[in-house]
């Protein structure tokens, strides 16, 4: 017998691009035309109406004949449903984050780490009429670069702090830059530290207009989760903001700790 060929297959084309109209797709709820999804993705629009006719013979999207504009149908759901979240975060977090809504008004992420990112879990974006992102659950984001990230490595042990900062050095991007210069790090994790929670005011690259300011979530050393509040960096100063919502955080945040405190017993 032969020995089996150790080669990584070819990445499929097809499959890619038809997971890129449906991620497309889901940051647009109300819909979108082959035209708006070709600007979104970059795929020629001839492919992607394609793909899309593909899609919807399968039952994924579905076509209004009135405008043109394609959807997301319910089948997509399917997709996920062999995905099992952490249960405390929809049977704890979830409610909570709607009740810090009622009282900040502005939307709120709670994120946990993912290898060498934060990646976002449960949001009120989608119901915070403020809002200007709709689709974040399951976003990542950079650790160095947001208040998310912030508040998870200056509040984690120093030996996973140690170690995550080495994973980043690695890395070939913004993030492994800044991870690559000691100084810096230490300065944000000392800033984080001696605030109390995590600041970012404009110096995400991708997000340039946005300011958030985050607080960790924690068992013991070990810091679970974090939670943000994200806001129009016009709108108030990093300082302003902490006075005027971090309370209401922080409560929250005595909450969750307390809920899973009482369901470890």
């Amino acid at each position: 017998m032969e020995p089996r060929s150790t080669a990584s297959y070819k990445t499929v084309r097809g499959l890619t691009r038809g997971l890129a109209l449906l991620n497309a797709l889901n940051r647009e709820p109300v819909g979108a035309t082959p035209a708006r999804l070709s600007e979104m993705t970059g795929i020629h629009r001839t492919t992607v109406r394609r793909l899309l006719e593909t899609l919807q013979s399968e039952g994924y999207v579905r076509r209004s004949p009135s405008d043109d504009t394609y959807r997301l149908t319910m089948r997509v759901r399917e997709l996920s449903e062999g995905f099992r979240d952490e249960h405390w975060i929809s049977a704890v977090a979830a409610p909570l984050l709607g009740k810090l809504l009622n009282e900040v008004l502005w939307p709120t992420d709670l994120g946990t780490l993912d290898v060498d990112a934060m990646i976002i879990r449960e949001t009120t974006h989608r119901f915070s009429r403020l809002s200007f992102h709709r689709s974040m659950v399951g976003r990542r984001l950079p650790i160095l670069e947001t208040a998310l990230g912030l508040a998870y490595i200056a509040f984690c042990p120093e030996k996973e702090q140690k170690e995550l900062i080495a994973l980043l050095a690695s890395r070939d991007d913004r993030e492994g830059e800044i991870a690559r210069d000691p100084q810096t790090v230490d300065n944000l994790i000392r800033r984080t530290r001696r605030k109390g929670f995590g600041e970012n005011f404009m110096n995400w690259t991708e997000e340039e207009r946005i300011a958030s300011i985050a607080i960790p979530i924690r068992s013991g050393e070990e810091v679970l989760a974090c939670l943000n509040l994200v806001y129009i960096a016009e709108a108030m100063s990093i300082d302003e903001a902490a006075k005027k919502y971090l309370p209401a955080m922080e409560k929250i945040r005595d909450q969750i700790e307390s809920q899973l405190s009482s369901q470890a017993e």
